[in-house]
């Protein structure tokens, strides 16, 4: 859980894995952006030791790029500073082999450093293991599992738009609805398998694989794992994993929140609970959770900054079509007993599995980000001991206005507001995110969609 210097990464790690896999000819060296996105460099294999002796240089810019990859400059970390650089080290128990690579090529995940050996401030893993801190000063363990939906989708597009793809079984492109649906399990069966076994070879730990409600979407569910950064890790390289299986298997996936108007969007839940260090005992389990302190009290909190937190959780402009009651996406905050219309259910099947189920982020969010804001809701509420009040029961839909912000640039301005989350999270990088985010906005803003054009071009 906490940052790497390169005499602390042991080297003995990468000797033995080379030694497993003699076939190895290249190493991708890999570090997520702010918006999640994978960069980095690809090494030749005897080059991978000087890696884990020294390091590798990137530009501090990669944390300061849009969703095109195009440095934003007025978050200071381009030009200003002459695009200079700082130093990526290896994670440890990350370096693992890259199946779907024609050329035997492995992979390993990166974070970014000052040039003195310091974290560097806006990596957004950085971010993350400075609110994980504060919860080892309260002799708390976190443990964390995240749910993943995903579309397959064509590579070929209809007319710009994304389409189901053909079924390699049936040869006919799903239309239906249906949840849970084994037989659209089989009729990707080949695709989905891989991608779990590609996953499992990679030391991400899947649960489950389930058939969502919309046509050709998907769900990867993921073991719990004792440590939030580990969680988050895995859940960034899955989507990488189910990327390029997808596209071995002639198809391409997307996590883009809402890829069609009539149909759900994809989802990133996550299930948190905590462990007391000294007893290793969850201190959410009871046999009547709302008797629970500490549930009610992290609930508290999560409720309370969930504004704020929104531009994390929900990070794009596109982030805000997922949201609609029949699509059970929570627009307001709010909690409850086994209910799915809320934004964090308590599952409660059983008393030493009490947990929080965090169900408003979308696919598309940075899972290091996503994590940060909602400990920070998990520690405000508990050391300010904050009620969340009564749970709803039964729709929460029909009993809850929206509430929540409803666009990006309302939760952006929520954000950068927050005198808790500014606590939590470094004001400096909120500057850079909302700097990012904010530019994204404005390039949206002035271009002219082809709606536009269909209804006032020749109308008006």
């Amino acid at each position: 859980m906490t940052s790497v210097s390169p005499c602390a990464i042991p080297v003995d790690e990468m000797g033995e894995f080379l030694k497993a896999h003699p076939e190895v000819q290249f190493v991708d060296l890999l570090i997520a952006d702010m918006n999640g996105v994978v960069r980095g460099k690809r090494i030749e294999r005897a080059s991978l030791v000087k890696v884990y002796e020294k390091g590798i240089n990137l530009p501090a810019s990669l944390f300061a790029l849009d969703i095109n990859g195009s440095t934003v400059e007025s978050t200071g970390l381009g030009l200003d500073i002459g695009d200079s650089d700082r130093i990526c080290f290896p994670i440890p128990g990350t370096l693992s082999f890259e199946p779907w690579q024609k050329r035997p090529t492995a992979q390993l995940l990166m974070t970014m450093h000052e040039l003195d050996g310091t974290p560097f401030f806006a990596d957004p893993r950085e971010v993350l293991r400075g609110v994980v801190e504060k919860f080892d000063a309260l002799g708390l363990t976190i443990c964390a599992a995240f749910e993943l939906e995903f579309y397959l989708i064509d590579q070929d597009n209809l007319n710009g738009r994304p389409q189901p793809p053909r079924s390699p079984i049936s040869g006919k492109r799903p239309q239906s609805t249906q949840v849970y649906l084994i037989d659209d399990l089989d009729e990707y069966v080949d695709c989905l398998q891989d991608m779990l076994e590609a996953a499992k070879e990679q030391g991400i730990p899947p649960d489950a694989i389930v058939k969502e409600s919309a046509p050709a979407q998907f769900e990867v569910n993921l073991h719990h794992v004792a440590d939030p950064m580990k969680a988050c890790d895995y859940a960034l390289l899955l989507k990488r994993v189910i990327k390029n299986i997808a596209y071995d298997h002639e198809m391409d996936s997307t996590f883009m929140a809402k890829p069609y108007p009539g149909q759900a969007g994809n989802g990133l839940h996550v299930h948190i609970s905590l462990l007391d260090k000294a007893t290793g005992k969850n201190i959410f389990t009871s046999e009547a959770p709302l008797q629970s302190e500490s549930l009610r009290h992290a609930i508290g909190g999560v409720l309370e900054t969930m504004p704020a937190s929104m531009a994390f959780l929900c990070p794009n402009i596109n982030s805000y079509r997922r949201f609609g009651a029949q699509f059970y996406v929570p627009n307001a905050p709010s909690w409850g007993l086994d209910n799915r219309t809320v934004a964090v259910r308590v599952p409660t099947g059983s008393s030493d599995a009490v947990r929080i189920e965090h169900r408003v982020a979308g696919a598309d969010a940075n899972p290091y980000l996503m994590m940060a804001a909602i400990l920070a809701g998990i520690h405000h509420g508990l050391t300010n001991k904050i009620e969340p009040g009564a749970p709803i029961e039964g729709n929460s839909y029909e009993q809850l206005e929206q509430s929540l912000p409803n666009n990006l640039r309302d939760a952006l301005r929520e954000l950068d507001d927050s005198e808790v989350l500014n606590q939590y999270i470094s004001p400096d990088y909120i500057d850079i995110f909302v700097a990012c985010k904010e530019s994204e906005l404005a390039e949206f803003e002035v271009s002219i969609s082809d709606l536009e054009y269909n209804w006032y071009l020749h109308t008006v």
